[in-house]
């Protein structure tokens, strides 16, 4: 876990905050539309998360003793995410950012580099896949860690152990909310096991616009195709286009899906030339908001584990 000077919390000095402030205010004309933090105004710290899958996961374990908010807000994409000056402004007053790393984040270096608060990595640890294949992306670690439910232990051992080095009388607390939070995450891997488990062998290739489904693919037995390999501005270039519409076609792939938070119009030539089905929307990076359709990092790994399988049955949209 990187937690810059452990069991410490540091704040960004005042005259900093408005020095990196006023230049963004001036060239915004107004704040953006993240997720707000609070002002903790009870006492008790606060945390930011830079997105809202890690904020869910982060407040299960926190419970009511830390104030947990994410930057980014449901729906949001979060890797090209840009900064605002209400984010910028909410860091001044944090005790403790926590990212995923592994490049997610693209934009947060520069956060970082702008903020003397501590920070958490909390993929570290993690039993990493690299991105196959060529380009720019290839041989780095595919950064969609949290997808599978394995991985996702480690995730909640680094929150926990962050939580204790900020708020150390709250030990006790966050281990036990640690425990039960565990305990649900293995009946959410035992449900997505037996849903995907009941597929036939040619019916367990996972066709996506990203390729985030790499940890969830190597658990549960299944091959993964996809159009780019990490969401970027030029996303289904026609060669990327056409060497999935060849593996959709020569392997009579029924249904072929893409994620909520970015545009499925190559997925859509791909179905409509490959004659596949388009399979559903699946969620990784982002929540929705409560009363949607994956509230909790819980309900989207069931959501997306219900959604493949109807979509490589038959069953889907």
């Amino acid at each position: 876990m990187s937690l810059l000077g452990p069991r410490s919390r540091r704040r960004w000095p005042a005259v900093l905050a408005v020095a990196v402030l006023a230049p963004a205010i001036a060239l915004s004309g107004c704040a953006g539309d993240g997720a707000r933090a609070g002002d903790a105004a009870d006492g008790r710290p606060l945390v930011l998360t830079t997105f809202t899958v890690i904020a869910d996961m982060v407040g299960n374990v926190a419970g009511d003793r830390v104030e947990v908010s994410s930057i980014t807000k449901p729906g949001a994409e979060i890797h090209g995410y840009e900064p605002t000056p209400g984010d910028l402004k909410d860091a001044a007053s944090a005790d403790l950012v926590m990212e995923n790393g592994l490049g997610l984040e693209r934009w947060f270096e520069q956060f970082v580099q702008r903020s003397d608060a501590d920070f958490v990595d909390l993929s570290d640890g993690v039993d990493v896949i690299p991105i196959a294949g060529e380009g720019e992306h290839a041989g780095k670690p595919n950064p969609h860690a949290w997808m599978s439910v394995t991985n996702a232990d480690v995730y909640v051992e680094n929150i926990r152990e962050a939580l204790v080095a900020l708020d150390p009388s709250g030990e006790a607390e966050y281990t036990a909310n640690a425990q039960e939070y565990r305990g649900r995450l293995a009946g959410v891997r035992a449900d997505v096991e037996d849903a995907l488990g009941g597929l036939a062998p040619e019916q367990r290739v996972l066709v996506t616009c990203e390729g985030a489904f790499s940890y969830l693919a190597r658990d549960f037995g299944m091959e993964e195709a996809y159009l780019w390999p990490v969401n970027a501005e030029q996303e289904g270039t026609p060669q990327q286009i056409a060497s999935v519409i060849e593996r959709v076609r020569g392997g009579d792939v029924p249904a072929v899906f893409c994620e909520s938070t970015v545009s499925d119009k190559a997925q859509r030539q791909v179905a409509r030339e490959s004659g596949a089905e388009l399979g559903g929307v699946l969620y990784v990076d982002s929540l929705s908001e409560e009363g949607g359709p994956v509230p909790t990092y819980e309900e989207l790994l069931r959501t997306d584990a219900e959604t493949i399988v109807a979509g490589l049955t038959g069953g889907g949209s």
